[in-house]
Formats: C-alpha cells, structure tokens, sequence
C-alpha cells in the first residue's frame, strides 16, 4: 500500500462513505476503509483520529470560507446578503466529486445515530462561524444567529438539490445554495 499518494484525505473519505452504505457505520472498521482507500492504519490516523471525523473532513476549510465570503461582502450589504456572499464562496469550492458523494453521505447518515449526532454537530460549526463573521461586521447578536442558522439551512438544502439533481442542468452549487436562501427568506416573511 502507497503511504503518500495525492488526495488520501479524499479517497478515505470516500471509502469510508461507500463502506458506511454498503454495512453500516458500526460493522465498518478503520483497517476496511485504510484498505479500500489503498493506505495504511497509521496512514488512516494521520489524517483523522477516529472514524466518526470521517464526515466532518473539510469543516475547518468551509468554515473558514463561508467566513471570509461574509467578511468580504460589500459593506452596505444587509445580514442575508453576506450570508449569501458567504455561501457563494463557500459553493465556489465544491465540485463534481462532492456533487456524486452527497447522494451517499446522506444515506449513511440517515442509517446511522453517531452520524447524525456528528452531521448536527458540523451544522453548529458552520452556523457559529457565520454568525462570528456577521458580528464582526456588527450586526446584531440574535439577528446574526438567525441569518447564520438560515445560511446552514440553505446550504443544505441547496446541496440536496444540486448532488440529488439533473447533471446536465449547468448549474452549480451556488445556484442552488442561493435560490434556497432566497425561499427561505421568502418563508421568514410568512412567519410574521
């Protein structure tokens, strides 16, 4: 087994993401997912420390964009419009071997507690890593929670929409992120 190929992190995360579905989570072991991934054990412990951080590869690096997206927006742009800057460059980096992972990621999520306890987990990082960025940008503490909360939302359900999707639409991510935002700004206003 090759210890330093290009893109172990992606082929581990893919391997463990098939395993989760062809299984479960609980039956797949670190030594099934190094082996499919063509590494090894240690190679496998270098890059996550237990399985369970498998679904969360990538957070730090998202966070962080969806920050700067929102940092970055035009300085009169309201709460929901940085939060849209942000998910625009955040959608930027997704492609096509995100968009074929989605459909699987899901299914091993919804078999799996741990998962889901996990997948919940990553949705506050995103969420607290916006609203950081929106209060830094001095919008208010429950105004930036809420737009922060939307833009999870909307992330997810645009990423639904577009790994689930027509492959051939020539839509991106952003698309869909955005069009989600924007219907979920659309049901706030009904709240009221």
């Amino acid at each position: 087994m090759a210890r330093w190929q290009p893109e172990t992190t992606q082929r581990l995360v893919i391997a463990a993401v098939d395993l989760f579905t062809e299984q479960g989570y609980d039956a797949t072991t670190v030594a099934q997912i190094a082996e499919r991934a063509g590494v090894t054990k240690s190679t496998f412990f270098r890059h996550f420390s237990d399985k369970r951080e498998l679904l969360v590869a990538g957070q730090e690096t998202l966070s962080r964009l969806l920050a700067e997206g929102i940092a970055e927006a035009p300085a009169g742009a309201g709460p929901l419009e940085a939060v849209a800057a942000g998910l625009e460059r955040a959608s930027a980096t997704m492609g096509p071997a995100n968009r074929e992972l989605g459909p699987r990621l899901r299914a091993a999520i919804a078999a799996s507690t741990e998962l889901q306890e996990r997948d919940a987990l990553k949705s506050v990082g995103l969420a607290a890593a916006m609203t950081a960025a929106l209060l830094a940008r001095g919008v208010p503490d429950p105004t930036a929670e809420l737009a922060a909360e939307l833009g999870v939302l909307a992330f997810k359900r645009g990423y639904a929409q577009w790994s689930e999707g027509d492959r051939d639409d020539g839509r991106g991510l952003a698309h869909h992120v955005l069009a989600a935002l924007r219907e979920l700004r659309t049901a706030t206003a009904a709240l009221g």
